[in-house]
């Protein structure tokens, strides 16, 4: 039989992200305080979503409103990187992108972080954009688990197919 093992991923349910963005489009078209400042929030390509507004006040408010329905629908904050207000313009746009996968510098940080951190006789293998822990006793896997969730990466880590 095979070691046990469990995969270290980083994934976004794109559906909660498409909800997200359409809850905070229809708030802000609805809201009193973002009444004609031309606020909106929109796809724009396959990860990256565009908030817009005539000021830079009302962006940064936008992008707080898209953030919170985010975290409503359980996306967590380290899988949305937003950029600074640019003018366009004469309206401001803030251009975000939703993170998905573990680039091989994160995953070479995390698979050290196991290595020196984490209980004997277990390994991690890179396999393109997530990482494979396995080892010889479940328990192990267990403290590695615990091992990840306390330090703080700055993606955000989900733990799959434990088997």
């Amino acid at each position: 039989m095979a070691d046990p093992s469990f995969d270290v991923v980083s994934k976004v349910d794109r559906q909660e992200v498409d909800n997200a963005v359409n809850q905070a489009a229809k708030e802000l078209s609805t809201r009193f305080d973002f009444r004609g400042t031309g606020a909106s929030v929109a796809w724009s390509g396959d990860n990256a979503v565009v908030v817009e507004a005539e000021t830079e006040e009302r962006v940064k408010a936008a992008v707080d409103v898209f953030k919170e329905k985010l975290v409503k629908r359980g996306v967590s904050m380290k899988a949305f990187d937003a950029g600074e207000p640019a003018v366009s313009g004469k309206t401001y746009k803030v251009s975000g992108s939703i993170v998905e996968g573990i680039d091989q510098d994160k995953a070479k940080q995390i698979s050290k972080y196991i290595r020196d951190e984490g209980p004997k006789g277990v390994q991690a293998q890179i396999q393109g954009d997530q990482l494979r822990v396995s080892g010889k006793k479940k328990d192990h896997l267990q403290d590695v688990i615990t091992l990840l969730k306390e330090k703080d990466f700055g993606i955000a880590l989900q733990f799959m197919n434990y088997r």
